[in-house]
C-alpha cells in the first residue's frame, strides 16, 4: 500500500501540519488506526503537561501532623493526610522499624 503526505488540522491550535508518508508507515506498522490529532509542538507540550523538562507541579497544603505550611508534589486530596517532609520522615521510620 503506497502512501502519501496528508495534511492534517491540530485539535489545539488549529494549525495544519504535514502526517507524512513515512509517518503513515510507522503508524500501520504498529497497528494504530487513528491519524494524529495534535501538531507535534502541541503534543509536545500535552506531554509535558506545558511545563519545562524536569519541572513539577507542586500545591501548597497543610501538614495534617504539625499544621506547618508545606507544598507537596500532588494534588492533596481531603480524604488523605498530607505530612511535610519531617513529619514524612519520622512516620516512614518509624513504620520501617514496625516491620523489622
Amino acid at each position: 500500500m503506497a502512501f502519501q503526505d496528508k495534511i492534517l488540522t491540530c485539535i489545539d491550535c488549529e494549525k495544519q501540519f504535514a502526517f507524512t508518508a513515512g509517518e503513515q508507515e510507522f503508524f500501520a506498522q504498529k497497528g494504530f488506526t487513528n491519524e494524529p490529532k495534535r501538531c507535534k509542538s502541541c503534543k509536545s507540550m500535552r506531554r509535558g503537561s506545558g511545563l519545562a523538562a524536569g519541572q513539577r507541579e507542586v500545591f501548597e497544603t497543610v501538614c495534617s501532623q504539625c499544621g506547618q505550611r508545606t507544598t507537596v508534589p500532588f494534588r492533596p486530596t481531603a480524604d488523605r493526610p498530607v505530612y511535610c517532609r519531617p513529619c514524612y520522615q519520622v512516620r516512614r521510620a518509624g513504620a520501617v522499624q514496625e516491620l523489622t
